[in-house]
């Protein structure tokens, strides 16, 4: 099994054919093998070459509610009173520490899109 590093754009789309005649390769054969090797060696190369950045943590956290047709209210235990959810949404207030475990315990948000640094009245201010 010979295969080399995803240096270009060519070896990019090249890899990506040969995934599609592999994708039903049967496992503990030759051909699933080298299937697995070469999707990590694009995933490797997407990382580099087309990285996605995380999500304001505000909008995710509104992502989130609509997913699950949550209301402000249904925030209130994770983020206090009703008027701190507002001042958090409108950006008016930060995130807490406890605020951003309560988020990724009750909703599922990952922490590392909750910690990142956003647009806040107390930043811009």
């Amino acid at each position: 099994m010979e295969v080399q590093l995803i240096r270009t754009e060519a070896n990019y789309q090249e890899a990506l054919r040969e995934i599609e005649l592999l994708f039903n390769a049967a496992p503990n054969t030759p051909d699933y093998d080298r299937l697995d090797v070469l999707t990590t060696l694009v995933e490797a190369y997407e990382k580099t070459h087309f990285p996605i950045e995380l999500p304001d943590p505000i909008k995710a956290i509104q992502y989130y509610m609509d997913t699950r047709e949550w209301s402000r209210r249904d925030l209130e235990p994770c983020l206090g009173s009703r008027a701190r959810v507002s001042e958090i949404l409108s950006r008016k207030r930060s995130l807490t520490l406890e605020m951003i475990r309560r988020l990724n315990q009750e909703l599922g948000i990952p922490a590392e899109i909750l910690i990142q640094p956003y647009e806040s009245a107390q930043t811009s201010a």
